[in-house]
């Protein structure tokens, strides 16, 4: 074990293995990514594999999506309490050994439990990655750090397709879907062996409190985020299921009253309700969400779009999104030097660029369509959309958590990428429910009015971004008086 000690508090000396960690970090993370969008390619290769049914191959990606965003928050405050290091550690060796089950999996039961292991590993591990960047990187530093972070996230979500394609390209149908998910095992391995070597996993000081992990605030808001979540993921098949979102909001009220209640009595609630008393956090946590339940959805309808309107494969689907992925990475760098110059504005252009993109698509796809201009066009029109999800991700990263204590960085990030997830799980539904509904008229109307409506609710988040940054210039106009 590493025997350096604690990473000195903001301020001080910062931590010499930063460096080494945060490649550490970002590795994890690219890995938890890639295992999401890889499988979107292997689906047809599971169901022929394993006879799966279609509610099986749905479960495949529900139960990962579901597990992950209800242990998120819990997650987070356990490694803001006990160690990030260690909840980090103990979250990769877990989604190590789940990944290696689904690779070897017998049957589709066997598989979709695996996955859902894969989910709750993932779900440790990601409000750590955050929190351990906040730790141990400050100012401009942590900007670049960021920067980093958002450029994986949108390589790995991109490549991911790619990858699967090929690996089911040169393996035969029963083991290439499985080499997708075992490709993580020695990639995980290497990741937990040096993350014990190099992380400090010691006991935090916690200055004479009281360990406290809240169970009833973590199995309400577990509950409650479950009960919203769910329906989006298997309405299509089971309508009764939209039954269950009152309940989920019933059981969000239900969970703020404990958490006021723990604190007046003198406990340490699961999550310090005063974290949206800051102005920055509360915006870009809300921004972020609205963002995602239309970002995320953009790709799914061009993947959609590619396959049946243009009858192309799914390999060539994902390769069009390539130039895209690099543009994010590119982007990502640029707006982690910008958000240090103008703050939410780097966001604000961020989105602006990206609905160039989509108007663009928007006009490309019915000239597609006539076959008046090539396919390859959808991948320059698309580019934008790139070149601004990168200026948005990273930077809103970088200024939500900006004012937050390091202290509470794990929770305070575990509650944003929660209502990432919801927004994902609801954008995702009800932009392809749109899409589909309007597939009798054909393809490429299906998706050009489905990318407009997507449109708005980016208009939406654009509009959030606008009064955060001249909310945060009206108060920096206002210091300097």
């Amino acid at each position: 074990m590493n025997s350096h000690p604690h990473p000195a508090p903001e301020g001080n000396s910062p931590d010499p293995n930063r460096g080494r960690i945060l490649v550490i970090l970002l590795s994890s993370l690219f890995m938890a990514l890639m295992a999401v969008s890889i499988v979107n390619v292997t689906l047809p290769s599971i169901q022929e594999g394993l006879g799966a049914t279609d509610t099986g191959l749905q479960w495949i990606l529900s139960g990962y999506a579901l597990s992950f965003g209800i242990v998120l928050v819990a997650a987070g405050r356990a490694g803001d309490l006990l160690g990030r290091e260690r909840i980090f550690i103990a979250g990769i060796a877990l989604f190590t050994v789940s990944s290696l089950a689904a690779a070897l999996a017998p049957s589709i039961t066997w598989l979709n439990v695996a996955r859902v292991v894969m989910g709750v590993a993932s779900g440790l591990v990601n409000p750590q990655v955050a929190g351990l960047i906040q730790q141990h990187y400050q100012g401009v530093e942590r900007a670049r750090a960021f920067a980093s972070f958002g450029a994986v996230v949108g390589v790995a979500v991109s490549v991911g397709p790619v990858i699967g394609g090929f690996l089911l390209g040169i393996f035969p149908v029963e083991v290439g879907w499985r080499t997708t998910l075992g490709i993580n095992v020695p990639v995980g391995a290497a990741i937990t062996v040096l993350a014990w070597r190099w992380m400090d996993l010691r006991p935090r000081p916690r200055g004479g409190r009281k360990l406290d992990i809240d169970p009833v605030g973590a199995a309400l808001l577990g509950t409650a985020v479950l009960a919203i979540m769910l329906p989006f993921m298997l309405a299509s098949r089971h309508p009764s299921a939209w039954w269950l979102v009152p309940g989920g909001l019933v059981l969000t009220w239900i969970w703020v009253r404990w958490e006021r209640r723990y604190q007046a009595i003198g406990n340490q609630p699961m999550v310090d309700l005063d974290l949206f008393r800051i102005r920055s956090y509360t915006l870009g946590s809300m921004m972020i969400g609205v963002y995602f339940m239309a970002a995320t959805s953009i790709w799914v309808i061009q993947a959609q779009l590619v396959q049946q309107g243009f009858g192309e494969s799914a390999l060539t689907a994902s390769l069009l999104t390539l130039p895209a992925a690099v543009f994010t990475a590119v982007s990502a760098q640029l707006g982690g030097r910008l958000v240090v110059r103008i703050g939410r504005w780097t966001v604000v252009i961020g989105l602006l660029i990206m609905l160039v993109g989509l108007i663009a698509t928007v006009i490309m796809t019915p000239l597609i369509t006539q076959q008046s201009v090539p396919l390859w066009i959808l991948a320059v029109s698309m580019a934008p959309i790139g070149i601004g999800g990168g200026l948005v991700t990273s930077p809103n990263q970088t200024l939500t958590l900006r004012e937050v204590p390091v202290a509470q960085g794990g929770t305070a990030a575990a509650i944003t990428q929660t209502g990432q997830r919801i927004g994902t799980a609801v954008g995702t539904a009800g932009m392809t429910g749109v899409y589909f509904h309007l597939l009798p008229h054909g393809a490429d109307v299906a998706a050009d009015t489905t990318y407009s409506l997507i449109g708005v609710v980016l208009v939406v988040a654009l509009v959030i971004s606008v009064v955060d940054a001249l909310g945060t210039q009206r108060r920096q106009h206002t210091s300097r008086l």
